[in-house]
């Protein structure tokens, strides 16, 4: 009974301290502090915004008879004005201190931070980087945070609107929950701004320490299966600019990503179709609207209800065919404008424009009881990363071949096989125990589509460990081999291919992907 009377326990406020660098929507939150008699202490420009207001505020260094020094760094850092955040009110010895001292309350904190995030994205110098670290606020914080039971504390600007309906509501009272509720968002506030400045310093540090931080969240439908709870933490609004369709789901944007990633590794006119990170449809061509018809050749089955993604502008001949699919969602750079009143007719249909964001070289993910890092797979091999092993050598077409299946074995689930023919992929055997079952389903499906893989390539993510691999490719018609090689058995595989006319060349770099 005790708790429940504490946690409901009301305190009015009567003083405020403001002190922001963005002073956006302040101005209802001053006024409406004022109009219930709080009295008002700031410093810089926060001063001189509320004076502009032709309202009643005490500057802060005439509290602690201390100016502003070394071109502001130091403003508030002073016993005066902490003390009046961290005295407890209900405690007699903090009681006397504060009279003995004569340091007033301070019962709400309005504080943001300086743009540290924002000056790093700038690519600023590192003088005017460091000088964006901010030391009063982040201490204001703390310590407002840390006096919950007294004190309300607002960290952001994206929280006026929260507070200002805590105010109007409750006529400047405020219940313990409202300020431990504050208080989560400060620490939450506080931990992402320190854990920013530590991931700028430990670029050449390399301190071996896991810091990771994000603001915004999506809460999802579920997650990867009903029973599951999902939430993306990110910014989609800057990534995607959706145009119809219901919300992304978990894994819709475990598709979105493998798409957004292939797609990334190609410069020509592309569309690629994915089911469940892989792709089962690719193809290049000089107009993405054969790009598109012959993607979805590869393989029209798994298309049912796949993701589409293109890095050319969709225009009404692609999306007449489109829209014969049911798809989940189509990503593009841009639409034309019939193609989007054509695509738009299916309400549930994702449509999303692709923006250019800057996308992190780092990937992780949670394993066992911890976390486990990586630089993400960024290697693109090109014709001079060819290695010849054979004594036949690849034609042009061939190593243009190669180097398409070599794209997509990279982003594929291991153990995987690809087989391509004129930029089109005619079929991957993806995610199979061995290599060779890989290879013969990669086989089987393109022949159940009527592929004739006769002057085909294929291309491994790993080595060949023996040359059953080849042998039978040979035997269903494939002529050229890329794989990164490294087997001690590598002269097995190549002298196969030397005696049935095959060409293979090496990479040197393994793409599994798991």
């Amino acid at each position: 009974m005790r708790f429940i009377t504490k946690m409901s326990q009301s305190k009015s406020i009567k003083s405020a301290l403001v002190s922001v660098y963005y002073k956006d929507n302040l101005e209802p939150i001053i006024k409406k502090l004022h109009s219930l008699n709080v009295k008002l202490y700031s410093t810089g420009g926060t001063l001189s915004f509320i004076e502009k207001l032709n309202i009643p505020v005490t500057a802060v260094d005439s509290v602690t008879t201390y100016p502003e020094i070394f071109g502001g760094r130091v403003k508030t850092l002073h016993p005066a004005i902490f003390g009046g955040i961290l005295n407890r009110r209900d405690n007699d010895s903090d009681k006397k201190e504060k009279a003995q001292h004569n340091i007033p309350d301070i019962d709400l904190v309005i504080v943001d931070l300086y743009p540290f995030e924002e000056t790093v994205a700038a690519k600023a110098s590192e003088e005017d980087t460091i000088e964006k670290i901010d030391i009063g606020g982040i201490s204001l914080i703390r310590a407002a945070a840390k006096n919950f039971n007294d004190v309300v504390i607002v960290s952001s600007r994206n929280d006026y609107s929260e507070l200002l309906n805590l105010l109007e509501s409750k006529n400047g009272a405020t219940d313990l929950s409202d300020r431990k509720h504050f208080a989560a968002k400060a620490f939450a506030t506080s931990s992402h701004y320190d854990s920013a400045i530590f991931n700028y310093f430990n670029q050449s540090e390399n301190i071996p320490q896991f810091k990771q931080s994000i603001q915004q969240s999506q809460v999802l439908r579920y997650g990867e299966n009903p029973h599951q709870k999902g939430t993306f933490y990110g910014n989609l609004d800057a990534m995607f600019t959706k145009l119809n369709g219901k919300e992304l789901s978990y894994n819709n944007l475990l598709d979105v990503d493998a798409a957004v990633n292939l797609i990334a590794d190609f410069e020509e006119p592309t569309f690629a179709i994915l089911k469940h990170n892989n792709a089962c449809g690719v193809a290049s061509r000089s107009s993405i609207h054969q790009a598109y018809v012959d993607a979805l050749a590869g393989d029209p089955v798994s298309a049912f209800g796949g993701i589409l993604i293109a890095n050319r502008p969709i225009d009404i001949a692609t999306a007449n065919e489109v829209n014969k699919l049911f798809c989940e969602v189509v990503i593009a750079p841009a639409y034309n404008d019939d193609a989007l009143e054509l695509l738009k007719s299916k309400p549930n249909r994702i449509l999303l424009v692709q923006n250019k964001v800057a996308l992190s070289k780092i990937a992780f993910r949670t394993l066992l009881n911890g976390v486990i890092e990586q630089d993400k797979d960024l290697r693109t091999e090109t014709e001079a990363d060819l290695k010849p092993a054979t004594k036949l050598t690849p034609n042009a077409s061939e190593i243009k071949d190669l180097l398409f299946a070599n794209k997509l074995v990279k982003h594929t689930k291991s153990n995987t096989i690809v087989l391509a023919k004129n930029g089109q992929l005619l079929a991957s055997g993806t995610g199979q125990t061995s290599r060779v079952d890989a290879l013969r389903q990669a086989i089987a499906k393109a022949q159940s589509f009527g592929f004739d893989l006769n002057g085909a390539v294929m291309a491994s993510d790993a080595f060949f460990p023996f040359p059953d691999c080849v042998e039978i490719a040979h035997n269903a018609g494939i002529r050229a081999v890329v794989q990164p090689g490294g087997s001690i058995k590598d002269k097995e595989s190549i002298a196969y291919c030397d005696v049935n006319g095959m060409s293979m060349v090496m990479t040197g770099t393994r793409h599994f992907k798991h």
